[in-house]
């Protein structure tokens, strides 16, 4: 595993990676030091091949552990996934069966059977970046962004999937909507995803309600916004 490990200010370490999969093996690992007793640290925050450790009362020593340390892979998480009603009614369908190479109807139907698995969260309180799909599937950004796009949009861009929680620009393509809450200041945690979180696309009728929601597991903290960039 390659690392580079840079201070922050007195307290607070950034840690870069060659990946996004070496950045959830890492941020599970410092979770789980962490739980330990192995590891003091006020924050730890996953981005995309990034992890910020705030708050270390020895920041130097910890340094030189993670540069000389192996990590090894994320283990599976055995929450419940949760489950995310979908309508694949979005206007980049067509775009993005043609970038595939196959019907609308595919696309649907591999997106829905696929296993997700929040890498990071950014850009917005309750977006999160969600890995899963192969890299054959990567699908560029929208060359022009869009002024706006509704709440609950869900959307491709790079390896990502993300569902927009609210109403913003964004130069994803949009293969879909739910009505599923991702950020709800009434609720605990606010936030349905968290970094880690299993999730799943459950397909409903173009025109029936979007059901409940599964259970999420613990919130994290909203990281920072990696390389993915602005949605």
């Amino acid at each position: 595993m390659s690392v580079r490990v840079l201070p922050v200010g007195d307290d607070a370490l950034l840690v870069e990676l060659a990946s996004g999969a070496e950045a959830e093996a890492l941020h599970a690992e410092l979770l789980r030091r962490r739980a330990t007793g192995l590891l003091s640290a006020r924050e730890i925050v996953p981005a995309a091949r990034t992890v910020l450790l705030d708050g270390l009362t020895d920041p130097g020593r910890l340094a030189s552990e993670l540069a000389a340390s192996d990590v090894p892979p994320a283990p599976p998480r055995e929450q419940t996934a949760v489950e995310i009603p979908i309508r694949y009614d979005g206007p980049d369908l067509a775009e993005v069966a043609a970038h595939w190479g196959v019907p609308e109807e595919e696309v649907a139907r591999i997106h829905a059977g696929t296993e997700f698995r929040v890498a990071f969260c950014g850009f917005a309180p309750g977006f999160g970046y969600l890995t899963g799909l192969p890299p054959r599937y990567d699908v560029p950004r929208r060359a022009t962004p869009r002024t706006a796009v509704p709440a609950g949009s869900v959307a491709l861009a790079g390896p990502y999937t993300g569902v927009y929680p609210r109403a913003s620009p964004g130069g994803w393509q949009l293969i879909g909507s739910t009505d599923a809450v991702l950020w709800d200041h009434a609720r605990v945690p606010a936030a349905l995803l968290s970094p880690g979180t299993r999730v799943r696309f459950v397909p409903v009728g173009p025109m029936g309600p979007a059901g409940p929601v599964g259970p999420a597991g613990p919130a994290g903290p909203v990281g920072p916004v990696g390389p993915a960039g602005t949605s």
